[in-house]
């Protein structure tokens, strides 16, 4: 009796035990599907998320200022664009954003490629339509300028300079009746802003072209340094970096009314008649174009209409004036500037560029005086 229940016993245990083993058993494993199918599900999730999750906006200049459908551009790498809705081209033209808010960025380092007439690179809007003095149109800009080169030769007097909004001629010597400049030296704190007016050279022979410039705050075109290294001193009602300053350029029945703002600085107007010219005769040259042009041969004369008549265009952007041509050739504009053979990157890097911000722009029809 002893053994029977003993194996019975045994038997009932085994039994028991296996029914447990089996039990444990079947409680792992829907365990584990459960802790699978968890992880299956959070990683499936996640991955969801991560597909869901909405991509960053971009800003694009066409957002910031909304005129850019009346404008195309060149860039400092060469490339045309004609349709800037939604157009953005990193190192060049881009957006940024600071304290007031967002501004469109033009860059254009000391060499890349040009223009068919021009030495010069530029990231800078042309406008499309083509209008004359007595048509008139206007343009307005409110912008800070953020790095000029620190390159050059302190004697030529377009080193360390941009132009930041233009009129061009689109006919004939295609001469430029405005450009509105930046220009600081190195080390200086304050920079200068001027305009320069160029003569609509009389007769066929465009060579004897010259500027006359005018200060609005700083110096005009003509102060330059003594030597290659030696700059004069810095301007006393001058514009630092990073200050805003706006202009209007307002053409109206072929008189130009320039206007010139900045927070703490005096208001500057100027007027110019585009359309009946002041230089007809070489008795007519002003004493700074006899300094700056004359020794390089460019002592031309003015059309009596100057540019009446001729179709125009407005420009605005970065117009960097700081190339690496040889200054002993052109004192005016050849800066020899450092250009690391045209390399972009290793430009921006060692400051051989320029760089302006734009907050605001309109441009329109011209508007009479006030």
């Amino acid at each position: 009796m002893d053994v029977v229940f003993k194996k019975i016993h045994f038997k009932k245990v085994y039994t028991m035990n296996r029914k447990n083993i089996n039990l444990s058993t079947a409680f792992l494993m829907l365990t584990g599907c459960v802790f699978l199918n968890s992880c299956f599900n959070t990683s499936n999730n996640a991955t969801k998320e991560e597909v869901s999750a909405p991509t960053q906006k971009i800003t694009y200049p066409s957002d910031v200022i909304p005129f850019m459908d009346k404008f195309k551009i060149l860039l400092g790498n060469g490339k045309h664009v004609k349709d800037l809705d939604k157009f953005e081209e990193k190192d060049f033209f881009y957006t940024a954003m600071d304290n007031t808010g967002s501004w469109v960025v033009y860059k254009t380092p000391n060499s890349g490629v040009t223009s068919k007439n021009s030495s010069n690179t530029r990231t800078e809007l042309q406008e499309k339509r083509e209008w004359t003095p007595e048509q008139g149109g206007k343009l307005t800009g409110t912008c800070k300028v953020m790095h000029v080169s620190t390159s050059g030769d302190a004697r030529v007097a377009a080193s360390y300079s941009t132009v930041i909004g233009q009129i061009h001629s689109g006919e004939g010597h295609e001469n430029e009746p405005l450009k509105i400049f930046y220009k600081k030296f190195p080390g200086h704190a304050k920079g200068s802003v001027f305009w320069n007016y160029e003569i609509n050279t009389e007769g066929d022979d465009n060579s004897g072209r010259w500027d006359y410039s005018s200060a609005v705050w700083g110096y005009d075109m003509s102060v330059v340094g003594t030597t290659k290294d030696e700059f004069p001193a810095e301007p006393e009602d001058g514009i630092a970096l990073g200050e805003q300053i706006s202009y209007e350029v307002n053409v109206y029945k072929g008189i130009m009314y320039l206007t010139f703002k900045s927070d703490g600085h005096t208001t500057k107007t100027f007027t110019k008649n585009l359309i009946s010219s002041e230089y007809t005769k070489r008795s007519d040259l002003p004493e700074q174009v006899k300094k700056m042009f004359v020794p390089i041969g460019r002592d031309g004369i003015e059309r009596d209409t100057a540019y009446k008549g001729e179709l125009v265009y407005f420009k605005q952007g970065v117009y960097n004036q700081t190339n690496g041509k040889d200054p002993e050739k052109n004192m005016l504009w050849h800066t020899g500037a450092a250009t690391y053979g045209g390399d972009i990157a290793k430009q921006y890097e060692k400051g051989s560029y320029t760089e302006v911000w734009f907050l605001e722009a309109t441009i329109g029809s011209g508007t009479p005086p006030k």
